[in-house]
């Protein structure tokens, strides 16, 4: 596994492509993923620093998992099956306890960046990557 950051997110409303771009924390390595317009708005909006009227529905779901006394312990984006990333949350529980929660890579970091939480890709994620923007 390799720890990864938020770099950028690009945001093409005429071409309706929004992607976001992971870098290695201690690296050169990149992972652009491809997202929807409402999850790429909903990062971008948390890290601007905007505070909506209501909360939106990541903070919603991190307000709930806070309220259930667990917290988000880190995202883990684990594969890559025909062009579709796959993620999972990792929630420690107030027992200290795991839950692995099946999730899109997408609401993952949603998430990871409202609770400061740490972004992992397995390294055959990565490689399958590269290989494939090599094909583009």
């Amino acid at each position: 596994m390799t720890e990864m950051e938020l770099n950028k997110i690009v945001i093409d409303e005429k071409r309706h492509d929004q992607l976001i771009v992971l870098k290695e924390k201690n690296g050169n390595r990149i992972l652009p993923i491809v997202i929807g317009l409402h999850e790429a708005s909903a990062i971008k909006l948390k890290i601007s620093g905007f505070q909506p009227p209501r909360p939106l529905t990541h903070d919603l779901l991190h307000s709930t998992i806070e309220n259930l006394q667990a917290n988000i312990d880190k995202v883990i984006i684990d594969r890559l099956e025909e062009n579709t990333f796959h993620a999972k949350l990792v929630l420690k529980t107030k027992s200290g306890e795991n839950k692995i929660i099946d999730a899109r890579p997408s609401d993952s970091i949603a998430l990871a960046v409202r609770a400061a939480a740490p972004i992992f890709v397995a390294d055959e994620v990565i490689k399958q990557s590269e290989i494939f923007n090599k094909n583009l």
